[in-house]
């Protein structure tokens, strides 16, 4: 699975040195199911949704709902296992991350997160 860095244009923090993107139907279903953790610095992208969950996941994470341009439009912290998010209609991305990055990096609504290619990788679209 190819992999983005991302980055908090506004706060000029990474908070993610390897997001891997889930871009394909099962990709997306698929998501951080199977994982027991989430490592600092990294996270993953999941391309065409404005809607996630954590059934079945064994640890909570953080959500940045992203718009088309990269502006966050709605931030989670701390997702607990076995929940559903939020549905957010303008959402076009979802990057999750481990918990307590947004706390950390002080990730809030309307902060601009960019994509970086990692290794000749193109930023999801």
């Amino acid at each position: 699975m190819r992999s983005v860095r991302a980055i908090n244009c506004t706060r000029n923090v990474v908070l993610a040195e390897r997001a891997a993107v889930a871009d394909s139907f099962r990709r997306r279903g698929w998501g951080l199911l199977g994982r027991s953790s989430l490592q600092p610095g990294e996270g993953m992208v999941i391309t065409e949704t404005n809607c996630i969950h954590s059934m079945f996941m064994r640890f909570p994470f953080d959500a940045v709902y992203l718009r088309a341009d990269g502006v966050a439009c709605r931030v989670l912290a701390e997702l607990p296992p076995f929940r559903c998010g939020p549905l957010i209609w303008r959402a076009k991305h979802v990057l999750e991350l481990p918990a307590g990055t947004i706390a950390r990096t002080g990730t809030v609504l309307g902060d601009v997160i960019v994509f970086q290619p990692a290794a000749g990788v193109a930023q999801p679209r």
